[in-house]
């Protein structure tokens, strides 16, 4: 690690700039990456209802992290790219892979719109898909960002824990 490399907790990455712009303190990963996959599952969940939601969804485009917020609106995005690049390397690791699953089933929905002439014929196996392979996808990567790797039996406490649960939801 160089001298400037950016380190949690220290600097602009002290424990209270990140809380305050909803960045995790101990992770250094931000839930506003879920908003872009959250808004895709959200077009994929209407299509029984509105297949004309179908172009919508061909339209989204996998986007990593850091592309993310450069592109956002999210108020401290260059201190959600600084923080990303402080968290620890096996959180980003473990997320960077939830991410890849999201992206893969994502791509795989909009090919299955693609190749069916009427998108309402399979509306409801891709909002199907969406609710019960893509939100757990979306759960974990949550989990990720807040700590929580698959496999590791480190228990988050208190307002993490809670804040794990709220992501879920969200």
């Amino acid at each position: 690690m160089e001298c400037n490399d950016p380190v949690l907790g220290v600097g602009p990455l002290a424990a209270d700039k990140l809380e305050q712009a909803n960045i995790n303190p101990k992770t250094g990963l931000a839930t506003d990456y879920l908003n872009h996959f959250n808004e895709v599952v959200m077009l994929l969940e209407m299509l029984p209802a509105m297949p004309d939601c179908a172009q919508d969804v061909l339209q989204w485009k996998p986007l990593d992290y850091q592309s993310h917020f450069e592109k956002s609106t999210f108020t401290e995005k260059q201190l959600a790219i600084l923080a990303f690049q402080a968290a620890p390397p096996k959180l980003r690791t473990h997320l960077e892979a939830r991410v890849a699953q999201i992206d893969k089933a994502v791509l795989d929905a909009q090919e299955q719109l693609r190749v069916t002439p009427d998108p309402a014929a399979i509306a409801q196996l891709i909002a199907s898909l969406a609710t019960n392979e893509i939100k757990p996808l979306i759960s974990l990567a949550s989990g990720v960002i807040h700590g929580r790797v698959e496999g590791d039996t480190t228990q988050l406490e208190g307002d993490e824990a809670q804040a794990e649960i709220d992501a879920m939801f969200a």
